[in-house]
């Protein structure tokens, strides 16, 4: 049986989704937890390779196992066996080919800023603080210029090769959202720390450091250099999912509008 789980978590404890060798992964709790409660080892499949310290609201991987607990039944389960930041929503069965990586045909993630002088105990590690004033506007406008099909080599870290650095953007967004202010941005693909650069360059918009019609002439040019800084993971979530193919996910409504703050 090849089954899907829906899932979020605080990635602040851990080195990212990946099993890592140095520290603890959610791939790697995650496959204990289910070999744990079936008594059979698994291997796990995740939508993406978030980085060390970032966080998902919702994230989708699949394992293929004899399983013997209703479905419905199979999250609560599972979470009893779970750390309490990372929790299981859904499960469900999916077509023997289906992978929660290469079945998805887009992403959106969202990274928070909270601009301000002072600190706030509850946003730590949820929220990057940027302790500059920062001009929405100007933000939005910037943002607008990410959007298409173009080269992001500007907005990438070096990482793991790839052979293109085309990507397409569907939309990119700067909002407020209470006391801050969060950045979306949809694509069919992402560049090794794309948003947080994207998030880091908008921050520059915002600040004043660059105009928004300077976004298009760095992409055009491919200059990381030239482009904002790539910002701490702690503001970046995976924040919502697209399987067209796959309608055994659509009760779980992964491609929903938050509505509220981080929930």
């Amino acid at each position: 049986m090849n089954i899907a789980l829906i899932l979020s978590y605080d990635g602040t404890a851990y080195h990212g989704w990946q099993i890592q060798k140095n520290g603890p992964s959610i791939q790697e709790t995650l496959e204990t937890a289910i070999g744990r409660l079936l008594g059979q080892s698994v291997r796990v499949s995740g939508v993406g390779r978030t980085d060390a310290g970032v966080h998902a609201r919702w994230y989708v991987a699949n394992f293929k196992a004899d399983c013997t607990i209703p479905l419905d039944r199979l999250p609560l389960a599972l979470n009893s066996f779970l750390p309490n930041d990372i929790a299981v929503s859904g499960a469900c069965e999916v077509p023997d080919g289906f992978d929660a990586r290469f079945d998805c045909t887009r992403k959106e993630y969202a990274y928070y800023l909270f601009p301000s002088a002072l600190p706030d105990p509850f946003l730590a590690g949820r929220a990057y603080r940027y302790t500059y004033p920062l001009d929405l506007a100007r933000m939005q406008a910037g943002a607008q210029k990410f959007v298409g099909r173009q080269d992001f080599a500007a907005v990438r870290s070096q990482g793991t090769p790839v052979k293109s650095t085309v990507r397409t953007v569907f939309w990119c967004e700067a909002e407020a959202v209470g006391p801050l202010i969060r950045i979306r941005v949809c694509g069919d693909g992402f560049l090794y720390n794309m948003v947080r650069a994207i998030a880091g360059t908008l921050t520059y918009v915002g600040g004043g450091k660059l105009a928004p019609d300077d976004v298009s002439d760095i992409l055009r040019a491919g200059d990381r250099e030239a482009a904002g800084p790539t910002l701490p993971a702690h503001g970046l979530y995976m924040n919502r999912l697209w399987y067209e193919q796959t309608p055994e996910l659509a009760p779980f409504a992964l491609d929903r509008a938050e509505t509220g703050f981080f929930l």
